[in-house]
């Protein structure tokens, strides 16, 4: 028994959901991202959140008395990046959730964080993609 055949219509509107899909996918993958792992030091006091807006972020340890709450990762996009301020709130709203007064940035570079292969088998370009990497130490002071 031969395989039925779809209508014109059908195919006309399978290829529409096709092509709205590539496009919805092209939209998002050209968005900017930042996202945040936190992790809070074992052995340490956990005290309540403080208010994020009240964090600040410093480029080196503070002189003040301090103790280190933990840590947060950021990994975030670089074509299209995200503006700064962005980044920075972010960081602000993870230091608040360890009850975090500061966080001071480590660690800030745009590194390779993996690669795509396109074109044929006998002429296969690989291409790159890179990311910005960023850890912060959430700090409370004494």
């Amino acid at each position: 028994m031969p395989a039925p055949v779809a209508s014109w219509s059908t195919r006309f509107k399978l290829s529409l959901l096709a092509g709205g899909l590539t496009a919805a996918l092209l939209a998002l993958s050209g968005c900017a991202s930042v996202d945040a792992q936190t992790t809070a030091y074992v052995g340490v006091e956990h005290p309540a959140p403080t208010v994020p807006s009240e964090v600040t972020v410093l480029r080196s340890e503070p002189l003040r008395p301090h103790i280190r709450l933990g840590e947060i990762l950021i990994d975030a996009t670089v074509d299209p990046a995200p503006p700064v301020a962005e980044v920075e709130e972010k960081l602000r709203d993870e230091a608040a959730k360890l009850g975090g007064d500061a966080v001071v940035v480590v660690y800030d570079h745009i590194q390779r964080v993996g690669a795509y292969v396109n074109g044929p088998l006998w002429a296969r370009d690989v291409q790159t993609v890179n990311g910005r990497k960023l850890k912060g130490i959430v700090i409370k002071y004494r």
